[in-house]
C-alpha cells in the first residue's frame, strides 16, 4: 500500500539519534507528528537492529495513559522500563503537553515535567523523543527549560510536493484539491468530498477549540470562534486588535476589548493554527509593532471554518506560498518600502521578505500578471529596494523561470512548489 513520505523529517530525526538531547517534535494537531515518530522512525530503528522492547512508546492523549500525565508517575514508568544499563532505550512520548497542569502555566520556575525529561538524559542509556501541539509549552521553552539540551523538529502539514508525490496526476488538478482540502495527511485517506469536509470541520470543534479552552481560561469562547473566522476570511490582510475589538462591539454587539483579542491571537498562534508575519521597513531596517498579517497553517482548515464558501484564488495562493517558505525553514516578513510616484512618496508592500542566514529574497505573489500596468505594479516595490538581493514574482502558471530586463525573476507556481531549491535556481 502506498504511504505518504515525510523523508525530510525522518532524516532530521536520524541525524539527531543519540545526540544527548531531548528531541521535541512540534506542530499542529493531526499534521503527522505521531506517524513520523511511532511509525516511520520506529520502523527505521527496527530496520537497523533495535529490539522492539527497547522502544518505549506512550501516548499521553490516550485515556488509558492518563495516570502518566503526572510527571512523577511518568518518570517511574520510564525508569522501570530502562533498567538494563548495558542497552540503549528509545523513549517516545506523544502529546507531552498533557503532563503540564493548567495552573503550572503561570509558574515562573522550571516545571516538574522539564526536570523529569532532563533526568532521563542523565540515565545515560535513554534517547528521548517527545511530540507536542502547543508552542508556548514547547517551542518557546525548549532552549531555556531544557537547559540547552532541547532539539526542536518542527513538522508542518503536507507541502504541495509531498501531497503531489502521493496523488500524482495532473498538476493543476492536484493543486486545486490541495488548495481546497489542504495538507493534513488523513484527508488523503478519505474517499470523497463529504468525508474530507466533515473531518476538517469537526477538527475545529472537537480538537482545536477544545484544546485551547482546556489549556487556557477562555472567558469568551464565542469571541475565539469569531476571531478565528475573521482571520480565515481575511488571510493576508492587515490585522489590528483594536479594530477587531471595535468591529465585534459595533457589528456583532459583543463586548470585548483589544487586550482579550491580542491574548486570543496568541493562543491561536500557540496552537499552531495561524502564523504571524510582522511588517518590516526594508530601507529603515525596523519592524512595525502593528498591524501584522496572519496566515492559516492549513488551507483545508481555513476553508472548513468558512464552510467552503470563499473561493479566493489570490489569497489562497499567497497563503500557500507563505506556508511553503516557512516549511523550508525561512524567516518570512511582510515588506514595506517607500515608492516615488508622480513626485509623491507612498508606502508599498512586498508580499514576502524571506531570510535564511545571509540569504534574502523579495517575493511577490501574483495570481494573474495581466497587462503592463499590472506587471509594473508588482515590479515597483521590488525595484524600490535598490539592493542586489534576488527579486522574484511567482505567478499561477506553468512558466519556467525567466528574467526580465530589470533582473526580476518570473516563476510559475508549480515550479516553485515542487522544487525545494527553486529560489536558488
Amino acid at each position: 500500500m502506498k504511504t505518504i513520505q515525510r523523508d525530510s523529517y525522518l532524516q532530521e530525526l536520524i541525524r539527531r539519534k543519540e545526540n544527548g538531547m531531548i528531541k521535541v517534535i512540534t506542530g499542529i494537531r493531526r499534521c503527522g507528528k505521531s506517524y513520523l515518530l511511532f511509525e516511520l522512525y520506529r520502523n527505521y530503528l527496527l530496520s537497523i537492529g533495535v529490539k522492539e522492547e527497547n522502544i518505549i512508546t506512550l501516548a499521553l492523549d490516550a485515556v488509558q495513559n492518563a495516570p502518566y500525565r503526572d510527571p512523577m508517575k511518568l518518570s517511574e514508568y520510564v525508569i522501570s522500563k530502562v533498567a538494563d544499563k548495558s542497552q540503549m532505550y528509545y523513549v517516545f512520548i506523544d502529546e507531552i503537553q498533557y503532563a503540564i497542569k493548567k495552573e503550572e502555566l503561570k509558574i515562573e520556575e522550571p516545571l516538574p515535567l522539564y526536570g523529569v525529561l532532563n533526568g532521563f538524559l542523565h540515565l545515560g542509556n535513554v534517547d528521548v523523543y517527545v511530540t507536542g501541539s502547543n508552542s508556548k509549552l514547547l517551542s518557546k521553552d525548549v532552549m531555556t527549560e531544557f537547559r540547552g539540551r532541547g532539539d526542536e523538529v518542527r513538522v508542518f502539514p503536507l507541502t504541495f510536493k509531498e501531497y503531489y508525490d502521493f496523488v500524482g496526476g495532473d498538476k493543476a488538478d492536484a493543486f486545486e484539491e490541495y488548495a481546497l482540502y489542504g495538507g493534513l495527511p488523513f484527508t488523503l485517506s478519505l474517499p470523497d468530498a463529504r468525508g474530507k469536509m466533515k473531518y476538517l470541520t469537526d477538527l475545529f470543534r472537537e480538537t482545536y477549540f477544545k484544546d485551547i479552552e482546556e489549556r487556557y481560561t477562555i472567558e469568551l469562547p464565542e469571541v475565539l470562534k469569531m476571531l478565528t473566522d475573521d482571520l480565515c476570511s481575511s488571510v493576508g490582510s492587515l490585522v489590528n486588535s483594536n479594530k477587531i475589538a471595535n468591529t465585534l462591539q459595533t457589528v456583532r454587539k459583543v463586548k470585548v476589548n483589544s487586550e482579550t483579542i491580542s491574548k486570543y491571537l496568541e493562543y491561536l498562534e500557540e496552537a499552531f493554527l495561524f502564523y504571524h508575519a510582522s511588517r518590516y521597513d526594508v530601507k529603515g531596517k525596523r519592524y512595525f509593532s502593528y498591524p501584522s498579517k496572519y496566515y492559516c497553517t492549513d488551507m483545508g482548515l481555513r476553508n472548513a471554518r468558512l464552510n467552503f464558501r470563499q473561493d479566493e484564488e489570490t489569497h489562497a495562493m499567497e497563503n500557500i506560498i507563505f506556508n511553503e517558505l516557512i516549511a523550508r525553514g525561512y524567516a518570512v516578513d511582510v515588506g514595506v518600502v517607500d515608492v516615488s510616484e508622480d513626485g509623491k512618496k507612498k508606502q508599498c508592500e512586498i508580499d514576502f521578505v524571506v531570510n535564511m542566514g545571509p540569504e534574502r529574497y523579495y517575493i511577490q505573489s501574483a495570481y494573474r500578471l495581466g497587462d503592463e500596468e499590472k506587471i509594473n505594479a508588482e515590479r515597483r516595490p521590488l525595484l524600490a529596494t535598490k539592493d542586489f538581493f534576488k527579486k522574484i514574482i511567482i505567478t499561477d502558471s506553468r512558466r519556467k523561470a525567466s528574467y526580465d530586463d530589470k533582473g526580476i525573476i518570473y516563476m510559475g507556481l508549480y515550479d516553485f512548489l515542487l522544487d525545494k531549491d527553486s529560489l536558488n535556481r
